[in-house]
This record gives structure tokens, sequence and C-alpha cells, in this order.
């Protein structure tokens, strides 16, 4: 049994290993960075939408405000005149408004959140973008190096040396500030 695993291993190292050099890493590149676009605009799509809920949802929870506004002036008139049957009818249609009132700033509330994260995702989607597109752009600039075994057609390599964290940007900032400051 143990010498079956260790074959099916085997096989399956050497097929990736062949499927490793079949693929392009610049195609791979390119397919990653059309699936990234298309997200992007799928994310967009949604922030569309849900901003334009969002101004729905605002012009309606305008609108039942001044109903209720308007319900209360009635209801004035109603105790003033004395009119106890009328006033129950208005505070059953009051009492109605205020609930979808409730709803709304709920449904309001709860769609602003959703909003600020897929502004968020799409922040983020866009600097991973942006940064397979400087990738791709130096690997078409590259000569192609077959079959070398070097480093530098590993793009693992490339990603984990490109990538720039907000630390060192903070550091780079500040010498280039205190540079500036001595001059």
């Amino acid at each position: 049994m143990a010498l079956i695993n260790r074959v099916t291993r085997l096989f399956r190292a050497d097929f990736n290993a062949v499927l490793d050099h079949i693929e392009e890493p610049e195609q791979l590149l390119k397919q990653a960075i059309r699936d990234m676009e298309d997200e992007l605009a799928s994310i967009e799509q949604r922030v569309a939408r849900c901003t334009h809920d969002q101004k729905s949802l605002g012009v309606r929870r305008g609108e039942i405000k001044s109903s209720i506004d308007e319900f209360d002036e009635q209801l004035d008139l109603c105790f003033e005149s004395g009119k106890d049957d009328l006033a129950k009818t208005l505070i059953k249609r009051k009492l109605e408004a205020e609930r979808i009132l409730k709803q709304l700033v709920s449904k309001f509330d709860a769609n602003d959140r959703y909003l600020d994260e897929q502004r968020t995702l799409l922040d983020e989607n866009r600097s991973t973008l942006d940064s397979l597109k400087q990738k791709a752009e130096l690997i078409s600039h590259r000569p192609l190096v077959r079959g070398s075994g070097s480093d530098f057609d590993d793009i693992g390599w490339m990603s984990r040396e490109l990538r720039i964290g907000d630390d060192e940007v903070e550091i780079a900032y500040l010498r280039e500030k205190a540079a500036r400051a001595a001059s």
C-alpha cells in the first residue's frame, strides 16, 4: 500500500511539473487581470445599484416623515374640533406610517453598511488589479529565459519582491520628509 501511495505521489508531482512547464506565466497573469477586471465591473454595478436604492430609500423616508408631520397637524385639528372617531383613524394611519418609517430606516442603515463594504472591496480590488498590471508589465518586458531554472522565472518570487507594504511607504515618506527638511 505504501508503494502505491509513493508511486501515486510521484506521478502527481511529475504531472504537476509538466503542467507548470506547459502553462505560460504571461497568459495566466493576463487571464487573472481579465478576471479581476470582470469582478471590478460586477462590484461597480452592485455599488451603482446600491447607491440608487439608497437614494430611493432616502426620498421615501423623507416622504413618510412629512406624512407623519401632516398627521400631527390633522390630529391637532381633530382634537380641537372634538372629532374623536376621525382622530382614531388618523392615529392608526400615523402608527402605520411610523412602523413603515422604522423599517425604512433599518433598511437604509443596512444598505449603507453594505455600500461601505462594497466600496472598500472595490478599492482593495482596484489596488490588486494595479499590482497585477504592474507585474504583467514587468513580465512582458523581460527577456524570455526558458529552462534556465532561474528564480526570475518564478511568478511567486516577483509577487514577494514587488509587494510594498504600508509600513515601507510610511518609512520612505518620513525619510523623504526629513531629507527635504534638512535642505
